[in-house]
């Protein structure tokens, strides 16, 4: 049996999804619970960059990547168009570098 991904949601991220209606939480969190049993299948993922995912739920959009066995859900968004924004991208790209420095120091 394949082992599960641990799931680490960054503090903007969570703040995010708490200020929704429960509703929308409990759509978002499941869709981040199925990603995190490996049930890709099941949720739209979209390819942003070599790393970087989005997870689609509804409106909203979740950036990630997977690092080892864990999955880091690092931004979160309204989509308003088609295209993902690109100052999301950046940011996420920023985060991204400056995780796999700091855990090259470790």
């Amino acid at each position: 049996m394949d082992a599960k991904f641990s799931v680490v949601i960054m503090d903007d991220v969570l703040e995010f999804v708490e200020a929704l209606s429960v509703k929308e939480q409990n759509k978002i969190l499941g869709a981040i619970n199925l990603l995190g049993n490996k049930k890709f299948k099941e949720v739209y993922v979209k390819q942003l960059t070599n790393i970087l995912k989005e997870l689609k739920v509804k409106k909203y959009r979740l950036i990630f990547f997977i690092h080892r066995s864990e999955i880091y859900f690092i931004r979160i968004f309204i989509k308003k168009s088609n295209k993902t924004p690109k100052l999301e991208i950046e940011s996420a790209s920023k985060f991204y570098k400056s995780f796999i420095q700091f855990n090259q120091n470790i």
